[in-house]
């Protein structure tokens, strides 16, 4: 072959190459723009006496319809990039995998370890001092004003609030309170090592927080819970048992909700990720487990 023939196959190749490069990015922003982002700018919270933008993920057909569409709350809702949520959402809407949705992505602050937590007490460390105060905001001034704005449907059963980490732990804490508002949780790697200080009165000093609560509670039909750990979510192991805390506490939180009468594979879902670590890059693989769990199209 002459140097010539090569010299033009390579420079085929090439714009072959750059052309399926091209072709893929232009497929994919034609996907994600079919779920339409909306920012509620300085949203502000008088609970919280400080403001933040709140994002809106509105499916396909919001715009050619006047439907009414299930919720989904997220806490970090800063950290919607790393969880890959918009292409999540697009591919399964795409696939018609679940049913159509409103995202509603809230981010935190500087004040995050106090605003996420237990709105029944602080913890140990004095932490989550303004957990009682997001739950207001998020129950008392973000829904309302988002079912007067957006064509959201009512009630516990279309609606459902996600968090990872200590924002799993808030979300717990906000579904177990507000069962009429919130019909389904969904928990990635929750601390649920919160545990009481010493001179806690309202619930039991020096034990976790979330148990204590569930153990003190009744079962609510129809709520759900979604939890997931990772094996090497942690090293710490305090029983010296070979199980990890992060899976231990959930499990019991779980044994707790089953001695109320929740059950397991009905109203439970527990995934456990073998090698799953305390990242997005575990959560953002899970997300959509999560999301054809709470939003089902057999529903």
């Amino acid at each position: 072959m002459s140097m010539n023939m090569i010299g033009l196959t390579t420079a085929v190749l090439t714009l072959l190459v750059l052309f399926f490069i091209w072709y893929g990015r232009y497929r994919h922003q034609r996907l994600l723009a079919t779920v339409k982002v909306v920012t509620l700018e300085g949203f502000e919270s008088a609970h919280l006496d400080n403001q933040r933008d709140i994002l809106l993920y509105l499916p396909p057909s919001y715009r050619q319809s006047n439907n009414y569409y299930p919720t989904l709350f997220l806490n970090d809702g800063q950290d919607v990039g790393q969880l890959r949520l918009h292409e999540t959402l697009a591919r399964l809407f795409a696939h018609k995998a679940i049913r159509e949705l409103v995202v509603v992505a809230i981010p935190t602050n500087d004040d995050r370890l106090h605003e996420y937590g237990t709105a029944v007490a602080p913890n140990a460390q004095n932490l989550g001092t303004k957990a009682s105060a997001y739950d207001q905001f998020i129950t008392q001034e973000l829904l309302p004003k988002l079912q007067d704005s957006f064509r959201l449907l009512d009630g516990a059963e279309n609606r459902a609030i996600l968090g990872a980490s200590l924002g799993g732990l808030s979300a717990f804490d906000i579904s177990w309170n507000h069962p009429d508002l919130f019909g389904s949780v969904g928990v990635f790697s929750g601390s649920f090592w919160w545990r009481a200080g010493e001179e806690a009165t309202a619930v039991a000093p020096n034990q976790l927080i979330a148990h204590e609560i569930v153990r003190n509670g009744r079962c609510q039909p129809g709520q759900r819970f979604w939890f997931e750990a990772g094996t090497r979510d942690e090293r710490d192991d305090r029983d010296n048992n070979g199980v990890i805390d992060a899976i231990q506490d959930t499990l019991e939180l779980i044994e707790e909700l089953e001695k109320l009468g929740y059950q397991s594979g009905t109203d439970i879902t527990y995934l456990q990720v073998e090698g799953g670590r305390h990242n997005y890059h575990t959560w953002s693989a899970i997300l959509p487990d999560f999301l054809r769990w709470a939003f089902s199209v057999t529903e």
